[in-house]
């Protein structure tokens, strides 16, 4: 064995497995499974032209040189980035662990109590420090929060709003730049108007439906927004108010002027700048709208023993179930920075937080001070971290600070800010002082005066308290919030434990040295407005990407913002909007999606400004031509766009894509392809290929970037050469084509810290590697699919009987012995396996997607699983309810009571199966009350027991 190849350490499966798993599969090699599966004609024709693979340690001493092309000044750019200070104690055992990196979604909440309480915690601590009644439990980032807080204010607008047509929405010019230009991106699209302006100027029209606030402002001013919201609320014009959360605890918080929503990032809670992500933004709002919250909020129920349980309510999977009346598309949260930031706060506690910010405040203070001293003018008449100073030549001064490593925010040729931040030392603020000094020309010797005024007015100073919770009061020493986090990640089941075989979400190996330079701080401690010059080894990575995916799908360019799958989504929809509209065919606004699609593909479409017209799939699976052609016909003058799925949602190459591609493009749309599936496509075909003029991808599934339990997410998009011009840019640091849309997410390149686990994934595997693991892919989806033969009945194929990488079982036929889908899922817990994505595309049944980094000896073990619980499954009669797949999961606390009267062993509850004992995950929760908790829906850390009937 070449122990220098990546491919080997990432692929599950060796050279030895292969004649088994070829005889069980009935074909005589790889190549010839490969044939059986992809349609001939868009197969490609050479490899791909990528360099070969490099090893682990090659790959991490490329990244350590490249690191050092990054120049780490001090950054006090602010802007709503900062640097801050990440525990270590957090780094160590959340960051860098996989047993909380590598787990899903929290779905399946009797296998996910640890993240959940973790998500509750960051709840609470939103809710607390916003002064609101609810909070989700994070979005992406600042930017789209404040968005997806207009959309969610004009979609509660009055009868009679809606009926006078009130579409304005006013926008203080306080808000930060990368905010406004996402608001314009997607106010457009839905209809409403922005009226930037000054809020002490605004004149409370019943034009407005709603107002957004920066509180402070973006150059630092705090103002007294109270009297403005009381207006607003007596014109019934609702008030969203993006705050920074470090302020929150010195600044009176918004919930209390009886605001509708509040916003921000919980970046400066523990989270590296990175660049410009991935960060966990908050909101939160009434409970009057918990409804109407995007995103996902974490709540208190109860199990089937009436034990306090915690699981996502009311809006789990939106989009899947409102499909084109989804109120968002939003279908990811940042779960693993939203942990990181919730349990800052549980390390510091509301005292350590007071302690920090009133730290960062009186540096802020004793520097205002000095550079008024020296004849400047600190221009701020409030603020808590920033300061607005004029110095009459601002070059000069920017000239001075980066020859002494140092960046400001240069506001205009006479004007700077400065944002202190929690890594802001004392020998930093001298620093600052003697730079000042010797712009003014100041020889003498200046020493930091120490101010105890405090710059906020009264009337803005927080009174009420906050994280009076017993968890933010209980683990202030490391070893106490060590246990903790242990604590809650022996309740999850993730990656490091067993096989998730989650279809269409690619839950693939996260490897160690793709996940070791994010917790280096040359990666870490770069603004994302930071000079290029000073970020050149992260430009060479993100420029590095943008071309390996750029041949990888087979297009032109490939912008990396769209922070999300979703995103992504919507970022391509916009660029070809804004392709149609350059050529005078903007009237085009029908984008047709078949009925197999993710839900989020038409819920962004209509957040698009498209209208969506639904086309049949046939009883394979596949999209019905016959249908397609009729519509697409039918549309031809207004057709914008066809979203597709491919290989489809049902896991098959349908072997006429490129007919349909082609109808498309002859009635004058744009094909999109969702790129959800692409795990099967690398190396073997892509996206040009087929005929597509724009996909996303989620680098967060087919190009290893963690799940986070549930995000980070990236969704680049790639484009074909038309619509290059239209990738989008940034108002800050300007990206994308020469007729760029405006911006998609707040940073210039998105999330681009964990860009480099998907530059190290392609790095290392390289061209030969990468398609070796789509190879891998499809023959363990097929190894799995063949096993299962005769036991379940796999819903769709392709046309010479074989499965893509995923594939569906159909599980519906045991209703007969009164077994649902949900049963054989919560079944699987007690084999030590999270279940397959359920009733989705096709509800009951089970999408299975092994992926390439799983082993022979684990392929066997899930299915082993699967043909026992088949096995139990004829055991059982629908007239009998107490049997073990009905009262399943068992937890330990069931299996060591007292008493024992179900008709079965302890033992096969719990040990099923002989592998099982050696490796037993125990779920602490028996099936959540999923009603319960929607009827009583408690989203903070409340004692519980107010919560859970006896």
């Amino acid at each position: 064995m070449n122990t220098e190849v990546f491919a080997a350490r990432h692929i599950g499966i060796t050279e030895r497995d292969l004649p088994h798993m070829l005889e069980t599969i009935g074909v005589e090699s790889v190549e010839q499974l490969i044939y059986e599966t992809i349609p001939d004609d868009i197969k490609l024709k050479k490899p791909l032209d990528l360099p070969q693979g490099i090893s682990e340690h090659e790959f991490l001493n490329h990244l350590h040189a490249l690191a050092k092309k990054n120049k780490v000044f001090k950054s006090y750019i602010g802007l709503g980035y900062h640097e801050s200070l990440t525990p270590s104690v957090i780094k160590r055992n959340i960051l860098e662990n996989p047993g909380w990196y590598t787990a899903y979604t929290p779905y399946q909440a009797e296998i996910a109590q640890g993240r959940l309480e973790a998500l509750l915690n960051f709840q609470t601590m939103v809710a607390d420090l916003t002064g609101m009644e609810i909070a989700n439990a994070s979005l992406l980032d600042e930017s789209t929060a404040a968005a997806e807080a207009m959309s969610m204010l004009f979609e509660l607008r009055s009868r009679q709003q809606k009926k006078d047509g009130a579409v304005k929405f006013f926008v203080s010019e306080e808000i930060l730049p990368q905010t406004l230009s996402l608001l314009e991106t997607r106010a457009i699209p839905l209809g409403i108007e922005l009226v930037i302006g000054d809020h002490e100027a605004f004149d409370f029209s019943s034009d407005f439906y709603a107002a957004l606030l920066q509180y402070p402002g973006k150059h630092g001013q705090v103002n007294d927004y109270a009297s403005f919201v009381e207006k607003a609320k007596a014109k019934d014009i609702k008030v969203a108010v993006a705050a920074d959360i470090l302020s929150l605890v010195m600044l009176t918080p918004p919930g209390e002027w009886g605001v509708d929503a509040v916003v921000g990032t919980t970046q400066r809670f523990g989270i590296p700048l990175g660049y410009g992500g991935p960060h966990a933004a908050f909101f939160a709002t009434k409970e009057a709208y918990k409804r109407n919250i995007p995103g996902r909020i974490i709540g208190i129920t109860k199990d089937t023993d009436g034990n306090p349980a915690l699981r996502m309510a009311l809006q789990t999977r939106e989009q899947h179930i409102k499909r084109d009346k989804a109120t968002s598309n939003i279908c990811t949260a940042q779960v693993l920075l939203a942990v990181m930031a919730g349990m800052y706060a549980v390390y510091h506690g509301p005292d350590g937080l007071k302690y920090i910010a009133s730290k960062v405040h009186r540096q802020a203070c004793n520097i205002a001070t000095a550079v008024e001293k020296l004849g400047l003018k600190q221009l701020n008449t409030s603020f808590f971290d920033t300061l607005k100073i004029e110095v009459g030549d601002a070059s000069k001064i920017k000239e001075m600070a980066e020859s002494s490593g140092i960046n400001f925010n240069y506001v205009d040729d006479k004007t700077i800010s400065i944002s202190l931040n929690e890594a802001t030392s004392a020998e930093d603020v001298i620093k600052l002082i003697k730079l000042f000094a010797q712009f003014t020309g100041n020889k003498e010797d200046f020493f930091v005066e120490k101010n105890s005024e405090v710059k906020i007015p009264s009337t803005l100073q927080r009174q009420a308290p906050f994280m009076q919770h017993e968890v933010f009061n209980s683990y202030h020493s490391e070893t106490e919030l060590m246990r903790y986090i242990k604590k809650l990640e022996r309740k999850d089941l993730a990656l490091n434990h067993s096989m998730i075989s989650l279809g269409s979400c690619t839950m693939k190996l996260n490897a160690a040295s793709e996940m070791l330079p994010l917790s280096w701080p040359e990666w870490g401690n770069i603004h994302p407005f930071a000079p290029i010059d000073q970020a050149q080894g992260y430009q060479e990575v993100l420029k590095s990407l943008e071309e390996q995916l750029n041949v990888i799908t087979g297009f032109a360019a490939t912008s990396l913002q769209p922070n999300s799958g979703a995103q992504g989504e919507y970022a391509g929809l916009m660029v070809i909007r804004a392709y149609h509209e350059s050529r005078g065919e903007g009237h085009r606004n029908i984008c047709l999606i078949p009925s197999s699609a993710h839900g989020t593909n038409p819920a962004s479409a209509v957040m698009a400004g498209m209208q969506v017209v639904v086309t049949k799939t046939d009883e394979k699976g596949n999209i019905d031509m016959a249908d397609l052609e009729e519509k697409a016909n039918k549309y031809a003058d207004n057709l914008a766009a066809l979203m597709v799925t491919y290989p489809s949602t049902h896991g098959v190459f349908e072997s006429s894509i490129r007919q349909i591609t082609k109808l498309i493009h002859d009635n004058g749309g744009q094909v999109y392809m969702d790129g959800a599936n692409m795990n099967a496509q690398v190396g073997l075909t892509n996206p040009a290929t087929i005929g597509a003029d724009v996909c996303h991808l989620n680098l967060h599934k087919t190009f290893a970037i963690p799940h986070g339990g549930g995000g980070p997410g990236v969704g680049p998009i790639c484009v074909a050469e038309q619509l290059k011009p239209f990738l989008p840019t940034n108002p800050v640091i300007k990206t994308g084509g020469e007729k760029a849309i405006t911006a998609i997410s707040a940073a210039p390149w998105g999330s681009s810290l964990v860009c480099l686990i998907s530059y190290g994934y392609i790095k290392m595997l390289g061209s030969e590697g990468l398609t070796k693991a789509t190879e891998a892919a499809i023959l363990n989806a097929n190894y799995i699919k063949d096993r299962l033969k005769g036991k379940f009945d796999v819903l769709y194929t392709g046309e010479r009987g074989r499965a893509a990488h995923e594939m569906i079982i159909d599980c519906r036929p045991f209703k007969a012995n009164g077994i649902e889908v949900t049963d054989i899922a919560k079944r699987l817990i007690d084999y030590g396996f999270h279940a397959p994505t359920v009733s989705f595309p096709v509800a009951g049944t089970m999408m299975i997607e092994p992926t390439e980094s799983e082993s022979l000896a684990e392929l066997d073990r899930f299915c082993d699983a699967l043909l026992s619980i088949r096995a139990e499954i004829d055991e059982v009669s629908a007239n009998e309810t107490d049997n073990v797949l009905k009262n399943a999961p068992h937890t330990l606390a069931m299996l060591t009571s007292d008493s024992w009267s179900h008709p079965y062993s302890r033992k096969k509850a719990a040990f099923p199966l002989p592998y099982v004992a050696e490796n037993k995950f125990w779920p602490s929760i028996r099936r959540t009350d999923e009603a319960f908790g929607d009827r009583n829906l408690m989203c903070t850390c409340a004692p519980i027991e107010d919560y859970v009937e006896a």
